[in-house]
């Protein structure tokens, strides 16, 4: 027989990492550059010191992007080949999506990623490519997480609202619609400031910021149908993104110019 031995024993007080992003499932062709990009450099700012991504496939500039961002120190991907050894559902209903393992193994990654930086992180923040969790009362997360704690101090996971600005409306001025973006694939979440309302008597999805060491499993909340039929006037407008622009736009633009998707000026 072979035993496994039990290495997480000592209790730790100091991590390598504050922050770390959980990004469970990377597959197909997906190929949003702009708003990945934009994503990370908004959890740069945010203070996220690392980001894990469990990859399966994408398309080939995001590719590029991706290495830029494991060279620079701050991205750590994980290969998750499980096409090539199951059937993985496309998607979370398995009603409707039929496969050895739900959404290429979800729930797995979560967990996996959780076991790997429990004495690593001090917080591990689990959403999705396309979602980035945002204090609005803090200017960062470890100003927010400084007071939830001190104020929950035996609390270990933390439920984050999870709300939609849908891509199909933008914002009229065209402030944002910049000429050296307009050739880079991708959603620019700039340009997105129109947020669906929360519904009354319907379940609100959420993501987490946990404590590794006080989390044993984690579950997914998956997201409720969107609330396509909304005007513009129905929506509420939120520009918490916009207070870090000119940071952002900076740290953006010297991205895609060291990843070569933008030429650098002479």
């Amino acid at each position: 027989m072979e035993y496994l031995p039990i290495k997480n024993k000592a209790v730790q007080e100091t991590f390598i990492f504050n922050f770390t992003v959980c990004i469970s499932n990377l597959f197909g062709d997906y190929n949003n550059v702009l708003q990945f990009a934009q994503t990370m450099e908004m959890y740069k700012l945010l203070g996220v010191q690392h980001v894990v991504i469990y990859k399966t496939g994408c398309g080939p500039d995001l590719k590029k992007l991706l290495k830029h961002y494991e060279t620079e120190g701050i991205l750590e991907i994980v290969p998750w080949p499980i096409d090539q050894f199951l059937n993985p559902a496309s998607g979370w209903n398995i009603k409707h999506h039929k496969g050895d393992i739900q959404y290429y193994g979800q729930l797995v990654t979560l967990n996996e990623c959780i076991y790997r930086h429990m004495y690593q992180s001090k917080y591990v923040l689990l959403n999705d490519i396309d979602e980035i969790i945002m204090p609005y009362k803090h200017t960062s997360l470890p100003s927010l997480m400084e007071d939830l704690q001190s104020a929950h101090p035996n609390i270990g996971v933390f439920l984050i609202e999870n709300h939609i600005f849908p891509k199909t409306q933008s914002e009229e001025s065209g402030k944002f619609k910049r000429a050296e973006w307009n050739n880079i694939p991708g959603v620019n979440i700039m340009e997105h400031i129109y947020r669906e309302p929360s519904r009354k008597n319907i379940y609100n999805p959420t993501k987490m910021i946990v404590n590794p060491r006080k989390v044993q499993q984690t579950i997914v909340h998956v997201r409720v149908p969107l609330q396509r039929r909304l005007t513009k006037e129905q929506l509420f407008v939120d520009k918490r993104v916009w207070d870090f622009e000119q940071e952002l736009i900076q740290n953006v633009d010297q991205t895609l110019k060291r990843s070569g998707f933008l030429k650098a000026s002479s």
